[in-house]
């Protein structure tokens, strides 16, 4: 038995992965899948109960209440004021309320949206839910394949794929041939993340990398978009920011800094295009289950990041955000221009 303090289903995964109980509880569960705990290492900062929504039922609630019960077999509930520790008065913890998303039909019949970032995680579901509320899709992606799976999940659609790089000017001119003449919407979602280091430690390869698809390439692709929306006297713009753009807490230099440019965009633009018929949009999310995985390159990045992480809001879907994206998208969002929306399941709160 560990002497370390009792565990819950708040407590981090690092905070159960150091105590020795804890640690071959989940290496246990782990081997079942043919894992081992070294999966885990992106995601020591994140709660066993976030892990429960992020794993899409690969972790059961009921699996995870069985690990705080067995992890705390013969330890006091006390232990923590016996180590001088005052006791603590929490709220009951209560299940999310499901959320069903319902699709509404033709809401984008007739338009043409291009979406970056296509393949996977944000930009798949944004993309997705277009296609089935009726508009027509210019999925854009580096990845072959994962724009392979967007077609086989939508083959009756009006969908259009282009295999490019939007940092590549020669990528962005076939991402607006292949639109045509007519782009009412534009969601600037592919994006990548850093290393979380802090500024001393951040290489200049991760810094240009980090701006040259956040930032550069959303530029790119923007600019080569907004004359034909000037052109047609409407178009709708959702740039995907990130909490990373509200605060300074949630990622290394790069990619907090990126953020915050695409905010400054974001606001610019709607200012200059307001009276255009042209809104320009941005979507802040929180944590969010998709392919981008957290890595550490610094010490320091990791303990202040990782403390700052604590207490975040659960994990959303990924077809949660594309509610987001596509409600400012759509003609829902009316009235609204350089508004920056954390969807982020109240992070943005703390």
């Amino acid at each position: 038995m560990s002497t370390n303090k009792p565990l819950t289903i708040k407590s981090s995964v690092g905070d159960w992965l150091a105590d020795p109980v804890g640690h071959q509880l989940l290496a246990e569960l782990l081997a079942q899948h043919g894992r081992d705990v070294s999966v885990l290492k992106a995601a020591r900062m994140f709660s066993l109960q976030r892990m429960v929504a992020m794993s899409r039922g690969m972790l059961p609630q009921e699996t995870a209440d069985d690990l705080v019960r067995r992890v705390n077999v013969g330890r006091s509930p006390d232990q923590d004021a016996e180590q001088g520790g005052a006791p603590k008065t929490t709220l009951p913890a209560v299940p999310a309320r499901a959320w069903t998303e319902r699709i509404v039909s033709d809401r984008f019949g007739g338009c043409t949206t291009i979406v970056t970032g296509a393949g996977s995680g944000i930009g798949f579901a944004t993309a997705s839910r277009i296609l089935r509320e009726g508009g027509r899709v210019i999925a854009v992606d580096v990845s072959a394949p994962r724009l392979a799976a967007l077609v086989a999940a939508h083959p009756n659609a009006q969908l259009v794929t282009v295999e490019a790089d939007i940092t590549d000017e020669a990528g962005v001119r076939r991402i607006v041939d292949a639109a045509g003449d007519r782009i009412d919407g534009l969601a600037n979602v592919a994006g990548i993340g850093d290393d979380m280091t802090p500024i001393h430690e951040t290489s200049d390869q991760v810094w240009e990398r980090v701006f040259a698809v956040n930032v550069d390439g959303t530029f790119r692709l923007t600019r080569a978009v907004v004359p034909k929306m000037l052109a047609a006297g409407r178009g709708s713009i959702v740039n995907v920011a990130s909490e990373a753009a509200l605060r300074g807490s949630a990622a290394g230099v790069a990619y907090t800094a990126s953020k915050h440019a695409v905010v400054g965009m974001t606001k610019s633009s709607a200012y200059m295009y307001g009276e255009a018929g042209i809104r320009v949009n941005a979507v802040a999310p929180g944590p969010v289950a998709t392919n981008i995985e957290v890595s550490f390159a610094s010490a320091l990045g990791e303990d202040r990041i990782g403390a700052a992480m604590a207490n975040i809001p659960l994990a959303a879907d990924a077809a949660q955000l594309a509610a987001s994206i596509t409600f400012l998208l759509s003609d829902d969002g009316t009235n609204l221009t350089g508004a920056v929306l954390p969807s982020d399941g109240g992070w943005s709160a703390l």
